[in-house]
């Protein structure tokens, strides 16, 4: 018996450690990229929250494409006078996946 639980506990290990890291979730990644420190879902904090971006942008065609620019490049002016600043770093893999998160907001 004793044999029987290491054998399984040794195959539970090697399953895990083979297999790969979970993928970071999107609330991770907000806060990776200092995202919340200015937005919040259903209020304003600095910059809008994110279910007046899902309304405003949801509908557009490229509304992904859109956004992605404004986090790469920053803007001011949509939203009122305080300007976002450009965040050039954030990886596109990631940012795609804030972005569709952002945008099912509802």
């Amino acid at each position: 018996m004793k044999s029987l639980v290491s054998s399984l506990a040794a195959a539970c290990l090697a399953a895990f450690a083979a297999a790969p890291a979970a993928a970071q979730s999107v609330d991770d990644m907000l806060r990776k990229y200092a995202c919340l420190s200015c937005h919040a879902v259903d209020k304003k904090l600095v910059g809008p929250p994110y279910k007046d971006v899902a309304a405003k942008y949801g509908t557009q065609k490229d509304a992904e494409k859109t956004l992605a620019e404004k986090v790469k490049k920053g803007g001011a002016g949509v939203w009122g006078q305080i300007p976002m600043p450009p965040n050039p770093t954030v990886p596109d893999k990631d940012l795609q996946a804030m972005i569709k998160w952002i945008l099912a907001q509802k």
